[in-house]
């Protein structure tokens, strides 16, 4: 009897056994995307640089499945929107990064949304640059858990006051917790962390690093190996540095994953946002492109072709395999739908393709496609043909007319759009469809919303940074510090509910205050110096109200209490010098109880 119960015990336990390793075998991939910050097409050894060294990375490219026609946005918020919508900058709205163009639309769906309806745990570990406020934010737009600092950048003037890429104030679900550490370790700690609470079930981790982002900040040790090479060879030690520290948690992540089990069945991708800004010299006599032209910003192949790699060893993504056909950001949706067997909400709209056949089936041939590069700096819409590339096959169309063959001149010094008019004519044709398409989008004609009096977000707060206007930008600490003046005054608010609601204008931010003609109290870190300025007055214009304070000097703030209803406004805010109008640097917004 008892042989027979050991027996019965034993059959059950292997029973069991097999249930649970079928249940891993039909569980769906992780799913880990890395998104370097101003990584060119040439900032690594695997594509050919001479001089850096990535040796984890390029294992990484050994093992992948690379997409070597690859192309972003040259921008940062731009890409990041299109990957996060699977829609380009200009049907997404957020075609710029700053004058209120650098956040996404209320109405967004987002890859983080997908991946949380389908069953997925999701965190977000590094760069958003999307938006600050509610209803943009990472985890108002569909993660679980999101550490990240503000704005395009650690340090700038919208982010936490005094962060300095070492030790920094970072947002932990939107609540500000000091971090020790460099930045980019600490992205890659959290989200380790984050695996080990969440491996028991899928996971969608997007971890965009911030560098090699300027200021190009690295400690001294990733930066020694390429001091001898500044100068003559090389723009700056520091950019490599900092691709040396990406490339160590690089490699300290894969054993992760690998000491974890993990490995097999996530699918793992790397890859940048735009083209390098330090890491080639136009002249083409500093730094490594690849042999493309075009750094970040620009609308030649360097500004938008970048790497891409993935890799997903149970999926049969694996392996060292290029595939030479045009692809594109708004794709990563369509395509991880398609190797994570999502379901996609109807109303996506989406303007990617999926390429997930093509990774495994060598004899795949994806269908032809134009693709659109539109950007523009400032919160009007890109200029049509005159504001975009467009790429089909070899060809490329730069502001509509200036026409490469990519291939035969990957340097685009050869202009054939006098020899190739029906090419060009038929480029412009589809960019026109496009657009006629586009301008039909609220994304298109409406501005993006800070909505204020909402449950979510108690106070608001608004930065010149983000102003929408007429001048360049202002976008540094160091920039408010040293008085830098500018007309952008404008935010576009939502007003969810109506009631009595406090405007606060400020010459510092509230982390970092100080007298509106003062400087701060401390400076943080020591990093720069302050200078003062002299305003008369604070005036403010919202929902057919102007209110206009004279300012003592020694105050923080001028405060306004402003009756709203309802519904969308503009708030101007500025302060008055003499006959000099400048917009107010920081505002904060919130309803009274």
């Amino acid at each position: 009897m008892h042989k027979f119960i050991l027996f019965s015990f034993f059959v059950l336990l292997q029973i069991l056994s097999a249930c649970i390793v079928q249940a891993k075998d039909k569980r769906p991939p992780n799913v880990i995307l890395i998104l370097t910050d101003d990584l060119g097409i040439g900032d690594l050894g695997c594509q050919g640089n001479p001089w850096i060294k990535t040796p984890n990375i390029d294992a990484f490219y050994d093992e992948s499945v690379r997409m070597t026609d690859f192309h972003a946005s040259p921008l940062c918020t731009p890409t990041r929107a299109a990957i996060m919508t699977g829609r380009y900058p200009i049907n997404n709205g957020a075609w710029a990064t700053f004058k209120g163009r650098d956040a996404l639309s209320e109405s967004s769906i987002t890859m983080a949304n997908i991946f949380k309806q389908n069953g997925y745990k999701t965190g977000l570990f590094g760069k958003w640059h999307l938006g600050d406020n509610y209803p943009v934010r990472p985890t108002d737009k569909g993660f679980d858990v999101a550490i990240h600092h503000l704005a395009g950048g650690v340090g700038e003037l919208s982010d936490y006051w005094g962060n300095s890429y070492f030790d920094d104030v970072y947002f932990v679900n939107n609540e500000p917790k000091q971090f020790e550490g460099y930045c980019t370790d600490v992205w890659f700690n959290e989200t380790m962390k984050f695996i080990d609470e969440n491996q028991d079930e899928p996971f969608f981790i997007y971890l965009p690093t911030n560098a090699p982002h300027d200021p190009l900040i690295v400690a001294e040790e990733y930066a020694a190996p390429y001091k001898h090479l500044e100068g003559e060879k090389i723009i700056s030690a520091n950019l490599y540095g900092m691709i040396a520290n990406i490339d160590e948690n690089m490699g300290r992540f894969q054993k992760y994953l690998k000491d974890k089990n993990l490995e097999e069945n996530t699918i793992l991708i790397f890859m940048s946002d735009n083209g390098t800004r330090y890491g080639y010299n136009y002249s083409g006599k500093l730094g490594y492109n690849k042999g493309y032209s075009g750094i970040k910003g620009s609308k030649l192949e360097g500004g938008h072709r970048v790497p891409f790699f993935m890799r997903w060893p149970q999926g049969k993504i694996e392996g060292g395999k290029d595939i030479n056909d045009a692809v594109a950001h708004v794709d990563l949706i369509p395509t991880l739908a398609g190797l994570c067997n999502l379901s996609l909400p109807q109303n996506l709209n989406l303007d990617g393709i999926d390429f997930s056949p093509a990774l495994s089936n060598n004899d795949y041939q994806l269908p032809e496609r134009t693709v659109f590069v539109h950007n523009r700096q400032d919160w009007r819409p890109p200029m049509d043909e005159n504001e975009t590339c467009i790429l089909k096959n070899n060809w490329r169309l730069i502001n509509g007319s200036k026409l490469y063959d990519i291939e035969k001149d990957p340097k685009q010094k050869n202009d054939l759009a006098n020899e190739y008019p029906e090419v060009v004519q038929d480029l412009l044709a589809q960019n026109a469809k496009f657009i006629d398409f586009t301008k039909k989008n609220p994304e298109y004609n409406e501005l993006p919303v800070h909505v204020v009096g909402h449950k979510a977000q108690k106070e608001v707060t608004l930065t010149i940074q983000h102003a929408i206007g007429e001048d360049g930008g202002i976008w540094k600490c160091e920039q408010v510090a040293a008085g830098m003046k500018n007309t952008n005054n404008t935010h576009a608010l939502e007003v969810d509910e109506e009631g009595i609601y406090e405007v606060a204008c400020c010459r510092w931010p509230k982390e970092c205050p100080g007298a509106l003609w003062g400087v701060p109290q401390k400076n943080p870190k020591g990093l720069f110096s302050y200078e003062s300025i002299k305003p008369n007055k604070v005036r403010i214009s919202i929902a057919n109200q102007i209110l206009e304070k004279d300012i003592k000097g020694d105050e923080e703030a001028v405060v306004f209490k402003v009756e709203l209803n309802k519904g969308k406004t503009l708030l101007v805010t500025d302060f008055i010098e003499d006959k000099n109008i400048y917009g107010v640097y920081y505002t904060y917004v919130k309803k009274l109880e």
